[in-house]
């Protein structure tokens, strides 16, 4: 089987050494192709005003001067001569739940290749708090990565659908178990400005996640998390919403 890893956090984050160690279990075919630098939240953008450059780094690893959606497009039509059989992005520094996933990089990259008919799955690592840079634990990723992907490879994808998981912010051992859950929501005031002063004396902003609050329901992904378990969310991106077009296409009748 081969294996296509990117990411949104750059080519040497820790999350994508462990993403290569997850992968191994299944495969040594393993291809790299991600960002060169940091891309949180760029989401599903791709360069289009500015050249993008691809790196080599050893064998059958590469770096992209662009976005995850860069990454990817690059990966399935100048790095590899025939299409992998699964790619992979993460391990995200970071969740990615509810309505954020719009942000993502980490999931645009596996939208991209699941609009390239690749079956994808997005990883991320829920942490207990902000500002802990490159000392985000990994454990309950590395422990139950492998677990959470296995069914997944003989489980058929529908259409245009791909896989989002994330580990809970917790020691491997305390991690209660898998659940396959809904999107979430978050209550809608969710980003911080925080405004400087550069030091030719010209004002900056810049946005800031703090503790958001959920919408709470049911078996959604962020009560999963909370709760101490591994969300697995399959999302589609057909973002139609079907109950609105009859009413929709009535008032425009003539």
């Amino acid at each position: 089987m081969r294996i296509l890893l990117t990411n949104d956090d750059g080519i040497h984050a820790s999350g994508l050494r462990v993403l290569e160690g997850i992968a191994r279990q299944f495969s040594d075919d393993i291809w790299v192709c991600a960002p060169s630098e940091e891309q949180s939240g760029a989401g599903h953008s791709l360069s289009l005003t500015r050249p993008v450059r691809l790196r080599r780094h050893g064998d059958q690893r590469f770096s992209v001067t662009g976005t995850p959606t860069d990454s990817v497009m690059l990966a399935l039509n100048q790095v590899l001569e025939s299409p992998p059989d699964l790619i992979l992005s993460g391990v995200n520094r970071g969740a990615n739940l509810g309505d954020d996933v719009t942000y993502s990089g980490t999931v645009s990259a596996a939208i991209e290749g699941t609009l390239a008919g690749v079956r994808s799955i997005a990883l991320s690592q829920v942490y207990a708090r902000e500002g802990m840079g490159d000392t985000v634990p990994f454990a309950a990723a590395e422990a139950w990565g492998a677990k959470v992907i296995e069914p997944l490879i003989a489980a058929p994808f529908a259409e245009r659908t791909l896989v989002n998981i994330n580990f809970p912010p917790l020691p491997a051992e305390e991690v209660k178990g898998i659940r396959v859950v809904r999107q979430g929501f978050h209550d809608y005031a969710r980003t911080s400005v925080v405004e400087g002063t550069d030091p030719r004396g010209y004002p900056y902003y810049w946005f800031g996640l703090h503790g958001i609050e959920r919408t709470p329901t049911h078996d959604t992904d962020l009560e999963a998390i909370a709760d101490g378990y591994v969300s697995v969310t399959p999302l589609m991106l057909d973002l139609t919403h079907d109950a609105s077009m009859r009413d929709l296409a009535g008032r425009y009748a003539s």
